[in-house]
């Protein structure tokens, strides 16, 4: 016969393992979701891809270190896909706004525009600790 805490023990591990399973499951759904070809035939994530290829040639060595500042707070497992989601919207940007080179402006008001508003705050304290202006920024917030 199993005694009581070995099958307890059972019970809370399968839990366990099926809450983590469902959590990456979950994940992995989204990822699958932004994969999936839109009307145009491309998926969120080519045209992700296509925005950082057709601007790469824009970014310079100490933007590039501003960027990797920026999602300093993100943890490393998911730093690459943050960077790339970011540097993606800042991408989509220049393009739109035709730029010849990146800017400061629209390295700030993409990181804006592709993160969620509770990583707003480390923008914030970031660009008081490099000297920016934050007001002219003030509206995308």
């Amino acid at each position: 016969m199993m005694s009581g805490w070995f099958m307890g023990f059972i019970v809370l591990w399968s839990v366990f393992l099926l809450v983590i399973m469902a959590i990456g499951g979950f994940f992995m759904f989204r990822k699958f979701l932004k994969s999936l070809p839109k009307a145009d035939g491309k998926s969120a994530l080519d045209w992700q891809r296509d925005y950082i290829k057709r601007t790469k040639h824009l970014w310079t060595d100490d933007q590039l270190a501003l960027l990797d500042e920026l999602v300093a707070p993100v943890p490393s497992l998911f730093r690459d896909v943050a960077k790339e989601k970011i540097a993606g919207k800042i991408g989509q940007l220049a393009l739109k706004y035709r730029a010849t080179k990146m800017t400061e402006a629209l390295i700030i008001e993409g990181y804006i525009k592709a993160t969620p508003k509770r990583d707003h705050k480390y923008l914030r304290k970031t660009l008081t600790k490099h000297h920016i202006n934050i007001e002219p920024y003030e509206h995308f917030f």
